[in-house]
């Protein structure tokens, strides 16, 4: 009989848990911020949702394990879109190592890596030298690396990221951008682990809009 008590118990508890997360009352200020000037998107009608990261931020990898488990139930509808955050020169470097894995295409063997590189193993990872030896060592040649790192494409996916940067005008890494319009972080969130589901509540109140075009000038 106890045992079957405490059985009731935790699972009225957890269902009490459950329900309170999803009627969280998420408002304009507390948990999400609405852009002063919403920003075109690039997923067609599908919903989008853009993350703003720097591989240097220790609250970017907390928050990645939460995304790739987000990640696996994402909805159709919604498109995800990761942009390295340019807030100054110092950010640069890591931006390209982003675009660099992207064009590359190993993405699937740098990201992560690169993550644990810098907060786990604590490797010193300020220059472009330290950058060919991380990719060398995730299987790229030096000479694709030094190519692709230092060529236009790459160039040009910086300073988009560059200029978006300045146009979503955050405060802080990482932020998340639903479909242009609204932003949310930890700070609006209140911890890394509610960011995805301010994110999610998000995406639901875009489906419930009129279908507009974000940022449409």
């Amino acid at each position: 009989m106890k045992t079957l008590t405490h059985w009731l118990v935790v699972m009225t508890i957890s269902l009490f848990t459950a329900t309170t997360a999803v009627a969280k009352d998420y408002q304009e200020g507390d948990g999400y911020i609405t852009l002063a000037n919403p920003q075109p998107t690039s997923s067609g009608d599908r919903i989008e949702v853009v993350e703003l990261f720097w591989y240097g931020c220790p609250h970017c990898y907390h928050l990645e394990p939460y995304i790739q488990t987000w990640l696996k139930d994402k909805p159709d509808d919604v498109e995800f879109v990761r942009m390295p955050a340019i807030t100054g020169p110092g950010w640069e470097l890591l931006a390209k190592a982003y675009y660099t894995a992207e064009l590359l295409g190993v993405l699937d063997r740098t990201h992560a890596a690169l993550f644990d590189a810098i907060h786990e193993k604590h490797m010193k990872i300020d220059d472009e030298a330290a950058l060919e030896a991380f990719f060398v060592e995730q299987g790229v040649s030096a000479e694709d690396f030094k190519n692709t790192f230092d060529s236009f494409a790459v160039a040009v996916r910086v300073n988009n990221a560059k200029l978006m940067t300045r146009r979503y005008t955050i405060s802080g890494v990482p932020t998340l951008i639903v479909n242009g319009k609204y932003a949310t972080g930890g700070r609006q969130a209140g911890s890394t682990e509610g960011i995805m589901d301010t994110v999610d509540y998000l995406i639901e109140k875009e489906r419930s809009q009129p279908a507009t075009a974000a940022g449409a000038d």
